[in-house]
Parts: structure tokens; C-alpha cells; sequence
């Protein structure tokens, strides 16, 4: 009992802290369809991935309906110090792409037990802004456990902290340093839970949530207050929608999916490089089986 206790107090530490450099930043999060997520049982928020910081919000969200979500999250996460302890207290899951199988097992036992998880099935942020190839983690561990999947979306915290074009164009070379203006607009989206019956093929549902994801995301970045000003270089904003992030030819260079992810049928799908693009300045700028 002591043990479970000790892990939630990490947790709720952990959000507290979070919190705290929310209001530091000023950093305003507009939540939609929190309801959605279940105050019990076994479930998946399976969400887009735009930001070093998505868990976070998520995070923040889910204390609300008393959930405390295990996040699927990069082995390496743990290795500095001091981090460690509190990831293991707090029951997140280390993935490494290289061995995925032990973090899937985890992540199934964790849902048996009626917790909550939440992972980023495109394993990786995606560098054009649109919703990359997915794997099929969240179908698999859905058809199985019978958990419930909440799609979830978010956009605005690209802005503070994420990837960008890398200098010299190489996987590797420097990328945006983080941007702490303050006031930003944070908005995330739960969509209504969906369900992978026991025949369902894993491939074909994970087609869907690539299409579902997709309109959720793109639904946030169409909103008014998150549009680029006119003129305004803007490689924090999707190219297809007008902005100057890599378009999904440039941005494949750098995503670095893996080769077991389901290929993109969703979203656009541009031949070319956008116009956009044509204008940008030179150098501008956790994962299951």
C-alpha cells in the first residue's frame, strides 16, 4: 500500500511541477472532450505527437478525471540522473525501438490491471506537422485487452519546444533551441473512444486512427489564433495549411519511422514542395510493436 502511494506522490508531484511552469509561462491549455476520457478502467490515449512537451498537457487533463496515465516514453528518459526513480515510481514505460516486445507486455499488463497509458503511435514528432506512419501498438494492445482508445490531438505547444529543420540538412546537426515567450495557446483535443473488436486487422484500424488523428490535428491547426500573420515565416505551421514546416518529402529525410510502421494514406499527400517553402529563408528554421 505504502509503495502505491509512494507512486502516485511522485505523480502528483510531478503535475504539480508542471503546473507550476504552466503559470510561469503563462501558457494557456484549452481542453475539449476531457469527458471522454472513462474515471475507470482500462485505456489508451493514443495522441498526436508535435512537441517535446505533449505529455504534459495530457497529463494535466488526465489528473482531472482521476486518471494517472503511464506514458510509453524513450528508454533513455531514464538514464539522467535523478529521473530514474520518479519515471519507474510513476509506472511509465520505457521503449526501445530496437526490442519493442518487453514495453508491449508492460504496457498489457498495466491495462489488465484497469490503468490508463497513453503513447504516440507515430513513434517520433513529426517534423511536416501531419500525422506520420503509425504503428500498430494501439490496435494490437486494444483488440486484445479489450481497453478503450481515446484519439487525442494538440497543437500550439509546437511553439515552445520541438523539432525544426536540422542545420546542414543531416539528421543530427542542431535544431531549434526551445522558445519560453510567454503567453502561448495551448489546445488539445479528446475524440470519442473507439474500439478494435476481436477480429478486427490491425492494419486496417490503424489506416482509421491515421485518418481520425489527421482531422483532429487539422482541425486545431485551422483554428484562427493558430494561423501564421501574413508575411510571417512560420516554420512552426504545417506546409500544406500555409506554413513553412517541411512538407512530408523534405520532413521523410528526418522522421527516421520505422520500417514496421504503417505507411501514410491519410492527410495530404503533396508530389512537390509546397510554395511556401520556395520563400522560407536558407537554414531557417515511445514506440510499440
Amino acid at each position: 500500500m505504502g509503495r502505491v502511494a509512494n507512486r502516485e506522490l511522485d505523480y502528483r508531484v510531478a503535475t504539480a511541477l508542471c503546473r507550476g511552469a504552466v503559470r510561469a509561462l503563462g501558457v494557456r491549455i484549452e481542453t475539449r472532450g476531457v469527458e471522454h476520457v472513462p474515471t475507470e478502467g482500462p485505456v489508451i490515449i493514443a495522441s498526436t505527437h508535435v512537441s517535446y512537451g505533449d505529455s504534459l498537457p495530457i497529463a494535466l487533463a488526465a489528473r482531472t478525471r482521476g486518471r494517472f496515465p503511464r506514458f510509453l516514453t524513450r528508454h533513455d528518459v531514464w538514464h539522467p540522473r535523478g529521473l530514474t526513480g520518479p519515471m519507474t515510481r510513476m509506472q511509465h514505460v520505457p521503449v526501445d525501438r530496437a526490442a519493442p516486445a518487453g514495453a508491449y507486455l508492460h504496457a498489457r499488463r498495466l491495462l489488465a490491471e484497469g490503468q490508463s497509458i497513453a503513447l504516440f503511435p507515430e513513434a517520433g514528432i513529426s517534423y511536416s506537422y501531419t500525422v506520420r506512419p503509425l504503428m500498430r501498438g494501439v490496435a494490437a494492445l486494444a483488440r486484445e485487452t479489450g481497453a478503450l482508445v481515446i484519439p487525442t490531438a494538440l497543437w500550439g505547444i509546437q511553439r515552445i519546444y520541438s523539432v525544426g529543420r536540422p542545420e546542414g540538412g543531416v539528421l543530427g546537426g542542431k535544431e531549434p533551441s526551445p522558445d519560453w515567450t510567454r503567453r502561448r495557446r495551448v489546445d488539445l483535443h479528446f475524440g470519442e473512444p473507439l474500439t478494435v473488436g476481436p477480429g478486427e486487422d490491425l492494419t486496417e484500424w490503424t489506416v482509421k486512427l491515421g485518418v481520425r488523428l489527421t482531422e483532429m490535428l487539422e482541425g486545431l491547426q485551422t483554428l484562427a489564433h493558430h494561423q501564421p500573420r501574413p508575411g510571417e515565416y512560420a516554420p512552426w505551421h504545417p506546409a500544406h495549411l500555409g506554413g513553412h514546416a517541411p512538407c512530408r518529402v523534405e520532413a521523410a529525410q528526418w522522421d527516421n519511422s520505422p520500417r514496421s510502421a504503417v505507411p501514410v494514406s491519410w492527410g495530404p499527400q503533396p508530389e512537390t514542395q509546397p510554395e511556401t517553402l520556395r520563400d522560407a529563408p536558407a537554414g531557417g528554421s515511445g514506440v510499440i510493436a
